[in-house]
């Protein structure tokens, strides 16, 4: 019971989902927490087709205030939206979007127009520097999947721990609230900037 009881704690998941997670890996619990991530995953994915029009905007001011950052993110009740463990998603993500100043949220919004400018600059630069040819496409696509992490969102890692990304971070929080968790959008303001 101690194990169900601890890794039901760090997981948030149900009673009998740890206890079957727990009798499955033969009471290992760093497997079982293996297990119930990768059950939670697929179970977000199979929720986000579900419509998010509730949630929660955050904002998280810098100290010094200097730098504030505003985030819209939905949920699909207010029930959930008041949730401690919404509210603390929601406050991550702001104080991210204050540290790192994403350009975009999803991958998707990033204009064609904007990653065809960056994959030729890569593309060139690779040729200036000499690459042969047939390896510079394949450091181009590392490249252009770098500069997505560093300007959407979703794909960047978290500043309070980088072994994890943000899309994996709304990701549990999906698994474990139960409902489909949407980053809408996001504003930050700093002193002296355009």
């Amino acid at each position: 019971m101690d194990q169900v009881k601890e890794l039901r704690e760090r997981t948030g998941a149900g009673i009998l989902d740890c206890k079957k997670a727990l009798t499955d890996t033969s009471g290992d619990v760093d497997a079982a927490i293996k297990i119930l991530r990768e059950k939670g995953l697929a179970a977000a994915a199979k929720k986000s087709s579900r419509d998010a029009s509730d949630g929660r905007v955050e904002v998280y001011v810098h100290p010094g205030n200097k730098v504030v950052a505003i985030v819209e993110v939905n949920c699909e009740t207010d029930f959930v939206a008041k949730t401690d463990d919404f509210k603390k998603l929601a406050y991550d993500l702001a104080l991210h979007v204050a540290a790192t100043n994403p350009a975009y949220v999803n991958r998707e919004d990033v204009p064609t127009a904007e990653v065809e400018r960056e994959r030729e600059i890569l593309r060139q630069q690779n040729v200036d520097s000499g690459k042969p040819a047939n390896i510079v496409e394949k450091i181009v696509e590392g490249r252009i999947e770098k500069f997505y992490g560093e300007i959407v969102l979703l794909e960047q890692e978290f500043v309070k721990d980088p072994s994890v990304k943000i899309k994996d971070l709304v990701q549990e929080a999906i698994a474990k609230l139960g409902e489909n968790i949407v980053v809408r959008r996001f504003s930050r303001f700093e002193v002296g900037s355009n």
